[in-house]
């Protein structure tokens, strides 16, 4: 059983941080160029993937049952719930900059693809912590773990 809990917990976190990240981390460029289909792509890949993400944390967690209370773990998991939630902010504000370029197809820095182009940032931001997040959680299950 122990053998299957790790094999989905590998497949979940290969099969849906790698996309969950070029989802987010691309999200910027095409904010920057006005492409509304691709951006619309790109926030219902990162719904889609955020949520599938939990597979992680659910075959991570009982996997790991009998060594929860041991500091890689309890971190671990700790950060893990902090990368979701700043998830849900670049969802949020993947969909405001979606909202806002959709509505006007384009303009000058004044106008409203100007306010999109403000998402820029954040989305930028938190992607990068949340990659980086996702790599020390990495380096603490490999380096971290008993076995």
């Amino acid at each position: 059983m122990t053998d299957l809990l790790l094999w989905l917990h590998i497949g979940f976190a290969i099969f849906t941080l790698g996309p969950l990240t070029a989802a987010t981390m691309s999200t910027p460029r095409f904010i920057r160029a006005g492409d509304v289909n691709v951006l619309r792509y790109l926030h219902q890949t990162t719904r889609i993937y955020a949520v599938a993400a939990l597979g992680v944390f659910l075959f991570g967690a009982l996997l790991g049952r009998e060594y929860l209370g041991r500091p890689y773990l309890s971190i671990s998991m700790t950060l893990f719930i902090v990368a979701l939630a700043l998830l849900a902010l670049v969802v949020r504000d993947q969909g405001i900059a979606l909202r806002i370029l959709g509505r006007e197809g384009g303009g000058t820095a004044e106008s409203p693809k100007g306010d999109a182009k403000v998402q820029v940032g954040r989305v930028a931001a938190l992607s990068g912590v949340i990659t980086v997040i996702w790599l020390v959680i990495l380096v603490m299950m490999v380096w971290g773990s008993p076995s």
